[in-house]
């Protein structure tokens, strides 16, 4: 098991910043490739970021490239996702997640979630 508790979020201006953090409990943090999705109001989930276990690998959705950066403390068992240049359409309940495979974009193949955080971004 791994509990996932995610912070950060909130209200900020287009053009603005927000860091997201998710700390992991339980099991090895590092055996677990880490994701962020997200989620806005009457829509599917949707792929943000992901890294891979040792942090070397990162991929994401072509909507936050070049203005979100995610990435991982194998050490502090947190991941974070920096974000930029905020725009009102990334409104939504951001949500980390684990799993142990490659899925990486796929959010049925994560085994662990937490239980997201709201960013709201006004124009």
């Amino acid at each position: 098991q791994v509990q996932l508790v995610e912070s950060g979020g909130g209200l900020v201006q287009a053009g603005g910043s927000l860091r997201l953090s998710c700390a992991a409990s339980g099991q090895t943090f590092s055996r677990y490739t880490m994701g962020w999705f997200r989620q806005a109001p009457g829509k599917e989930r949707e792929f943000v970021a992901a890294v891979g276990r040792s942090g070397g690998s990162t991929y994401y959705a072509d909507s936050v490239k070049g203005r979100f950066t995610i990435s991982r403390d194998n050490a502090k068992n947190t991941v974070y996702l920096q974000m930029n240049s905020l725009k009102p359409e990334d409104t939504a309940v951001y949500y980390c997640a684990a799993e142990m495979g490659s899925a990486i974009y796929t959010p049925v193949r994560y085994d662990y979630w937490g239980q997201g955080t709201q960013v709201t971004v006004s124009s």
